[in-house]
């Protein structure tokens, strides 16, 4: 048998070569570390919390492990409650280290665009394979220089409602104006079931529900040049009087401070008939039919359906939740993130995270309407297009960096939060414009 000597084995691997380039052995164990090549790649993916839980799960157990295999990287993701996000980019680009992946909310990507790299090469592929990405996220993601994120989802925002309520006092097709709601809630607050809603500072429900409603009464919060303030205008004014009203008639006074949470608990629980929020409530009581029963001993499940928010004085308007995922300039792992953007984002992966969430996230591209999935369920229909019919903050001006600003002091949720808690409309309203000024001008 043939002897095979330390120096044979290290020029036989190529180890010999690598021991050279680095110095040696005795550099390898001063330095403390395995030499590069030796070394796996890393990357950090910060996200929410799913309210869709299976979808986390089905990262964690199937997805990630798959690509981790396939492209020879380790993946640390990391999950937190959706408010907590912002917080964690901006100390994350102070320090200048943190997660290599940061998922942002709307139009945040406009407030970190000089901390992240360009994902215009990524996104335009996208859209090149898929349909074409919706304007709404285009606007949202890009600047028109640079996509400041790569769209992921859309969180369509609709209401929920019980069928058999409404019924009972007489609507049996959902109001389909504010007049008509105010109405039919009024007489459900009556009878025990009030509509649910919060005023407070969370991401989703409370600013998915103000603006549109702002936009309906043809309010907005300046001109189209993004610089002109015009909030104090006749038809806000007319729009927080009916607020503050319509809050004492027909809502749960008690949702003013409520979360992005606290509505679909109180829904699920029957303290409320109806609610702004994603589809995260049907979903919930299709995953646990025997748990949530209505009060005649029925699945709830049989008694949700969705509505978009009702029409005002100036249309029809949604505004929901888009979701983008921002590579940080500070990530050494620049490559390796591209690569499982790249990676999650090939239709064979997404389908399969997509089909978890059941309606409840809408992809950000125009091909994926045609998807067997919206055809399974017709009480998820609503959800198909919110994509293309969803318009950004800071209309009617572009959703920039100042839009983004205004968004995240939660000016225009506080107007009305100030009016129902028995502020003049007036004064709630001149209140909103001098802190718009401060932001726009």
């Amino acid at each position: 048998m043939m002897r095979v000597t330390r120096r044979k084995f290290l020029r036989a691997t190529g180890a010999g070569t690598a021991l050279a380039k680095t110095g040696g052995m005795a550099a390898i164990l001063a330095s403390g570390q395995a030499p590069a090549y030796a070394q796996t790649q890393q990357v950090h993916w910060l996200k929410w919390n799913d309210f869709v839980p299976a979808s986390d799960v089905l990262l964690r157990k199937e997805m990630l492990p798959a690509a981790e295999k396939e492209l020879g990287m380790k993946i640390n993701l990391e999950t937190v409650n959706g408010n907590d996000l912002q917080p964690r980019v901006t100390a994350a680009i102070q320090a200048g280290a943190g997660p290599d992946l940061i998922m942002a909310f709307n139009n945040q990507t406009y407030l970190y665009a000089d901390s992240v790299v360009d994902m215009t090469e990524l996104a335009e592929d996208l859209s090149s394979k898929e349909g074409g990405l919706y304007k709404y996220a285009r606007s949202i993601c890009s600047n028109g220089k640079m996509f400041m994120g790569m769209p992921w989802a859309v969180i369509g925002a609709m209401i929920a409602y019980r069928k058999s309520w409404l019924d009972e006092v007489g609507a049996t097709t959902f109001p389909d104006t504010w007049e008509a709601y105010r109405d039919v809630g009024k007489k459900l607050k009556a009878k025990g079931h009030p509509l649910g809603q919060t005023l407070g500072h969370t991401f989703g429900d409370a600013p998915t529900f103000t603006y549109p409603y702002l936009w309906s009464w043809g309010g907005k919060e300046v001109e189209a040049d993004g610089k002109t303030v015009v909030i104090n205008s006749k038809e806000t004014i007319e729009s927080v009087k009916f607020m503050a009203g319509f809050w004492k008639d027909a809502y749960d006074e008690g949702g003013l401070a409520w979360d992005d949470t606290n509505n679909n608990r109180a829904f699920l629980s029957q303290t409320i008939a109806a609610t702004l929020n994603g589809a995260s409530i049907y979903i919930e009581s299709l995953r646990k039919p025997d748990q949530y029963i209505t009060e005649k001993g029925t699945q709830m499940n049989k008694d949700i359906q969705h509505a978009p928010l009702p029409k005002g004085p100036a249309g029809q308007f949604g505004f929901h939740l888009l979701q983008s995922h921002m590579l940080m300039k500070y990530s050494k792992n620049q490559a390796a993130a591209k690569q499982l953007l790249k990676w999650i984002h090939t239709t064979s992966n997404y389908e399969k995270w997509f089909i978890s969430q059941k309606g409840f996230a809408t992809p950000c591209t125009a091909d994926w309407e045609k998807h067997k999935v919206w055809n399974e369920d017709p009480v998820m229909t609503p959800y198909k297009v919110a994509g293309r019919l969803g318009q950004a903050p800071g209309f009617a001006g572009p959703p920039n960096a100042k839009a983004a600003e205004a968004l995240s002091k939660y000016i225009i949720t506080d107007m009305y939060a100030k009016a129902v808690q028995g502020t003049p409309a007036e004064e709630a309203v001149k209140w909103a414009e001098g802190e718009l000024k401060k932001v726009f001008i």
